[in-house]
């Protein structure tokens, strides 16, 4: 029996619906409109494309939006001061700095910089901080998109036996964090996998759960996920593919085809996390125009 597909689009769509009721209600009431600005540094194609998604994620919902693009040589002192600019400026209430970065420039620096109740991408150190203490913060989008996955289809993480397959800082670690939380939305025994286990399907194979962000096409197939088990797909990759007309395929790091009749349920690639990415990002910056996290 085929798995049920999580239409990670579908549930984006009915955030983003209630973002733009609320994001209208803000401006009618208190004369606040979002605003969200993105720093682009150099010229990365997958960057470049990632950021129009998010430029018209914000059309849509009604937000004001500004993208500052700079060189790939730019110093980080450039960086840090544009980022000053931005963090006293009023009218913005977001700040995203689209990663990667070149190799020049330390992230931990630029991230750093950001005022924490502007970053709506929840990687300052203070929201890491309280998201590990279960402290109100601003969540990584991802992490927090494939949260809501699980709720909005049903597949309530409490009890269940999470894998997370990747320990990065933008999605396992937050994202094992989130699940372990002591709260209705959490509740999670998890297990966090990564390079150094030798056979990695002895702890996939366990999972009520699975979620795979590691960024290798197709690397979690059919024989390494548990009978009935939700697999949550959070990779995208670019595949080289002759007999498509641009040349390449989008795939995600778990094979569809063998894994889709073994679990219960499975979301796609293209069309599961990404949209949920881009809706959670609006969320948090309509939260943080709206003081609904930090209203000091």
């Amino acid at each position: 029996m085929s798995a049920a597909i999580i239409n990670g689009k579908q549930i984006a769509e009915e955030i983003k619906f209630k973002i733009k009721q609320e994001t209208d209600h803000l401006k009618a009431e208190r004369g606040i409109t979002p605003g969200l600005a993105f720093i682009l540094v150099g010229d990365n194609p997958a960057s470049q494309s990632y950021v129009k998604m998010k430029e018209k994620g914000c059309n849509e919902v009604g937000f004001y939006s500004i993208t500052e693009k700079l060189s790939g040589y730019v110093s980080e002192e450039i960086i840090i001061r544009l980022i000053e600019q931005l963090n006293n400026d009023p009218q913005i209430h977001g700040i995203l700095t689209q990663l990667p970065l070149p190799s020049h420039i330390r992230e931990d620096r630029i991230l750093g910089a950001i005022d924490y109740r502007k970053d709506v991408d929840g990687f300052h150190p203070i929201n890491a901080g309280r998201l590990l203490l279960g402290q109100p913060c601003f969540v990584p989008c991802t992490p927090l998109g494939v949260q809501e996955l699980l709720i909005h289809s049903g597949n309530y993480p409490s009890g269940k036996h999470v894998v997370v397959v990747g320990r990065s800082h933008i999605v396992g670690k937050p994202l094992a964090n989130l699940l372990m939380q002591k709260n209705e939305r959490g509740n999670a025994i998890v297990t966090v996998v990564h390079s150094s286990v030798k056979d990695i399907s002895l702890y996939t194979r366990q999972a009520d759960i699975l979620i795979v962000a590691i960024g290798s096409p197709e690397f979690i197939t059919g024989e390494m996920v548990k009978k009935g088990g939700i697999v949550i797909d959070v990779g995208i990759n670019r595949v080289k593919d002759n007999d498509a007309k641009i040349g390449y395929r989008i795939t995600g790091d778990v094979h569809f085809q063998s894994v889709v009749n073994i679990a219960s349920a499975i979301t796609p690639v293209p069309g599961g996390v990404g949209p949920m990415t881009i809706a959670i990002l609006l969320r948090n910056t309509l939260w943080a125009a709206s003081r609904k996290i930090y209203s000091e």
